[in-house]
């Protein structure tokens, strides 16, 4: 029986649009984009080229980010993306894993306290050990402590835009925006030699949650306790859901982190995620209700913005009414 459908003639094959292409002009597919033979994308640090219908990639390693912001958001190494809201100094990550007398040269704690009346907590100051160099990133500002003990680690700092860089001679990378954001980057020969909240770093998200102890566990309260700096701060026991503490705000939240999964980032929704961090958005517009709500809401959008960004997604999203910024002032 003849089944009517349209077909490409032998020797010829289907090029996704429509049309009938030989294999060397076959395009290839990423992000539901179409891209022609001979066309480059760069996917993280590497160069992709379509070829006969199949994309070739150099095989470079790429630096780790690690990603803290908001109240109490984590997105690790490898891309696992958790709440944990703990009122005390943690281990963001550090090379001093495993046996207690292993060396390392470099550590960074978040120091976290309340932020509005909900419980959520917001990383308010970062400390960096860098040898025998102590950095505190606080206040909009930085000084630096020099300890007894450790090796010499040299370390630069500049402004780029909004934020604050430190960089280190041994490959440890820190990008704080002198508020409750801070993305730490690592180099490839840090890859499964790391411990912390931001996880190992070995390429695999499903076992990030390692207890300063080597257990892996599945909860991310317990994971998030295991790496407080004093044993004198209280054990986190509950998951803080703010808008459910103060409903009233919910609504309000919910309409303006709308722009997270609206036609502004539409270029994006494709390469990223939008709603683990419109989740976030709205936990943190319910939760910030003791000043600074605006600074919370920018803080989530920023956040999701610029994971387009690193996708290759740029959006254009900040107006005179949405969380404006003066480029002169910063320029």
């Amino acid at each position: 029986e003849c089944v009517s459908a349209c077909v490409c003639p032998e020797g010829l094959l289907d090029d996704g649009k429509g049309g009938c292409v030989e294999q060397k002009d076959c395009p290839c597919s990423h992000n539901n984009q179409w891209y022609s033979p001979g066309q480059n994308i760069t996917v993280d640090c590497n160069t992709c080229t379509c070829q006969k219908g199949v994309w070739k990639c150099t095989e470079e390693v790429c630096y780790g980010t690690c990603m803290i912001y908001g109240s109490g958001h984590y997105i690790t190494f490898d891309g696992k993306f958790f709440d944990f809201d703990g009122t005390c100094d943690y281990v963001a990550t550090q090379d001093f894993c495993g046996d207690k007398n292993s060396s390392g040269s470099f550590s960074i704690i978040t120091e976290n306290v309340p932020c509005g009346t909900t419980g959520v907590t917001c990383s308010k100051a970062i400390k960096i050990f860098l040898g025998k160099t102590e950095l505190k990133l606080e206040d909009k500002d930085y000084k630096e402590i020099q300890r007894d003990i450790g090796g010499d680690v040299r370390y630069w700092n500049r402004t780029v835009g909004l934020y604050l860089v430190i960089e280190a001679s041994n490959g440890v990378m820190l990008i704080w925006d002198k508020k409750t954001t801070v993305f730490i980057k690592l180099t490839p020969d840090y890859k499964g030699k790391v411990c912390g909240l931001c996880g190992n770093f070995d390429d695999k998200s499903n076992n990030d949650f390692t207890t300063r102890s080597g257990l892996q566990e599945t909860n991310a309260l317990k994971f998030g306790n295991s790496w407080k700096q004093s044993p004198t701060c209280s054990d986190v026991t509950q998951e803080i859901k703010p808008c459910d503490v103060k409903p009233h705000r919910k609504s309000w939240a919910e309409k303006e982190c709308s722009i997270i999964r609206s036609e502004v980032f539409q270029i994006c929704h494709f390469k990223v995620d939008p709603n683990p961090f419109y989740e976030a958005c709205v936990h943190d517009a319910c939760s910030c209700d003791s000043g600074g709500d605006c600074e919370c809401f920018c803080s989530a959008v920023a956040a999701y913005a610029q994971e387009c960004t690193k996708a290759q997604a740029c959006v254009f999203w900040r107006t005179p009414d949405i969380c404006p910024i003066f480029c002169d002032y910063y320029n």
